[in-house]
C-alpha cells in the first residue's frame, strides 16, 4: 500500500531543489552535503520533538532513509 503524504509532490520537489541548489552554490562535496543534511535533521528533531519521542522519530527517519536508498 503506497504511503499517502499530506504534502503535494510539487511542494516537496521545490524544497528539495532549493536545498540542492544551496549545496551546489557552496560547492559542497558529498561528505559535507551529507554532514550538513544530517546536522540539519538532528537540529530539527532536537528543537521540534519532545525528548521522549526523539529516539523513535530518529529511528523511523533512519528506516525511511534506508528504504529510500537504491540497493542496485
Amino acid at each position: 500500500m503506497p504511503i499517502v503524504s499530506k504534502y503535494k509532490n510539487e511542494q516537496v520537489e521545490a524544497i528539495i531543489n532549493d536545498v540542492v541548489a544551496v549545496l551546489q552554490q557552496h560547492n559542497a562535496p558529498m561528505d559535507l552535503a551529507l554532514m550538513v543534511l544530517g546536522n540539519t535533521t538532528s537540529d530539527l528533531i532536537n528543537s521540534n520533538i519532545q525528548p521522549a519521542q526523539r529516539a523513535a522519530i530518529a529511528e523511523k527517519f533512519a528506516a525511511a532513509l534506508t528504504a529510500a536508498i537504491d540497493q542496485e
